[in-house]
């Protein structure tokens, strides 16, 4: 038979579960911000940094002497319970709440105080002896607790998503070394351009995705400045004299993570400059692998009405009606997932803006909008990787007489016969159906054969050499 407790904080009492290591002011967030279903919970990295959190906070304490050292032995042995990946259920709070965080926080609080007060010997809510507001959020607020455990936990998020870019990288890379002497049509506008080969354009594809690497690698500097120790605003109210310093050192050596004080509090408890940075750059992230997803579905379009240059593995039937329809779902879903991602920059955008004067309340939303963007571009970007690009092959011969059909091909002559008879040339293969070939070697004898075969051999056509007449 189930037990409760009472607990009560300046708005009531309410009945709390012996079960819950939350308290009340958590049940009230459970009540009061019911909206996206996901709790803080369904993101260990979060409950993780709160962890690192309090436990520097109270290691702080102590060693300046307003934390006595049973309790603060007592609230590092919780949070070293949440570091290791335990009681992710008893944080329910939403991800989108109103007040700033303090909902999470105090759930944070709260749970960490009653499984301090298990490790003292007392029993849950007997907070005479553990107070999570008191002992738990000693020299705290929301507004410096919050965002700080926040930044960590992006920060580790971050370090994941790059992890994944880098192995897509290398995929690209792989099939660009694997397709380097496949030639192919290169297109501009969707129209016959230059001839290049699959492995240029794969090769640029890792290229590209290089770049945003060191563009995330950039921003997630950013999120290591952190306003601990800011306690309400920045003045540091209600914190002893060091503490910040002092708080800051122990987070970076418990989290591993290269975290610096900020040089000014009351700027960086109301700035969300770094999420924005960071989330314009998930941005660019989303565009550039939904450019390359886009080419993908049209290098594979076929298999025998599109350009079919390009094979992508077969992951499920594609219709319910079209039998041997194979569809590219892979860069499908990644394209979804990054329309999406595209979508929580403005809403990062518009949250930033939204914070007035010395905090800046929309911090949950901002977390949700980046927690969930890191987290699909990952899972996207290991999906695509796995189950498309690794096993991508190539129509060798197919794309090779698409070139030496394509009118494209005339620009090489350029150099020897110049742009008007060029011009002219293409327009008569245009409105005729002959090749290139046929009209400016065979009918016409512009150039010799010896000279067509030195222009147009594979060598010339992948790695191109100036050539007159």
């Amino acid at each position: 038979m189930a037990t409760f407790r009472i607990e009560h904080d300046f708005l009531g009492e309410k009945e709390i579960s012996n079960d819950c290591y939350y308290g009340v002011q958590t049940l009230r967030a459970k009540e009061n911000f019911d909206i996206t279903g996901i709790p803080i919970g369904s993101e260990p990295h979060f409950i993780k940094a709160f962890g690192h959190v309090k436990k520097a906070a109270a290691l702080a304490n102590r060693d300046l002497g307003i934390l006595d050292a049973k309790k603060a032995e007592a609230i590092a042995y919780a949070c070293d319970r949440l570091i290791a990946g335990e009681f992710a259920d008893q944080f329910i709070s939403d991800l989108i709440q109103g007040g700033a965080g303090t909902s999470t926080n105090m759930n944070a609080n709260e749970v960490i105080a009653n499984l301090g007060l298990e490790y003292m010997g007392y029993k849950k809510g007997e907070y005479i002896h553990l107070h999570p507001n008191n002992d738990v959020n000693l020299s705290q607020s929301t507004n410096d607790a919050y965002p700080t455990a926040f930044r960590l936990a992006i920060y580790m998020k971050i370090e994941t998503f790059a992890h994944a870019l880098e192995k897509l990288q290398k995929a690209f890379y792989d099939k660009g070394v694997e397709f380097a002497d496949v030639l192919k049509m290169g297109r501009t506008q969707l129209q016959d351009a230059v001839p290049m080969t699959l492995g240029q354009e794969f090769n640029a594809y890792a290229t590209t995705l290089g770049e945003d690497i060191m563009r995330i690698r950039e921003a997630e500097l950013l999120i290591t400045e952190v306003n601990m120790g800011a306690t309400a605003i920045g003045t540091g109210v209600n914190a002893p004299e060091g503490y910040a310093a002092l708080c800051v050192k122990y987070l970076a050596e418990i989290s591993h993570v290269p975290v610096v004080l900020a040089a000014d509090l009351i700027e960086a408890t109301y700035d969300t400059g770094a999420f924005v940075q960071l989330s314009g750059t998930l941005k660019r992230s989303a565009i550039k692998l939904s450019k390359i997803c886009n080419d993908l579905r049209l290098l594979s379009s076929g298999p025998r009405c599109g350009l079919n240059e390009i094979n992508l593995p077969a992951m499920q039937p594609g219709s319910s009606i079209m039998p041997g329809k194979v569809n590219p779902v892979m860069p499908e879903l990644m394209n979804q997932t990054c329309f999406y991602v595209i979508g929580a920059d403005l809403t990062v955008t518009m949250a930033a803006e939204a914070g007035q004067l010395q905090l800046n309340v929309m911090e949950p939303v901002i977390g949700m909008a980046l927690f969930t963007s890191l987290q699909y571009l990952t899972k996207a970007c290991h999906a695509l990787r796995e189950k498309c690009i690794v096993g991508i092959t190539a129509n060798v011969e197919h794309s090779k007489n698409l070139v030496m059909q394509s009118i494209g091909i005339v620009t090489q002559l350029n150099p020897i016969l110049g742009y008007e008879e060029c011009s002219s040339i293409a327009k008569e293969a245009l409105n005729s159906g002959k090749s290139i070939y046929q009209i400016v070697v065979k009918e016409k004898q512009l150039i010799t054969q010896a000279k067509w075969d030195e222009i147009y051999s594979i060598e010339n056509l992948i790695h191109p050499r100036f050539i007159a007449q």
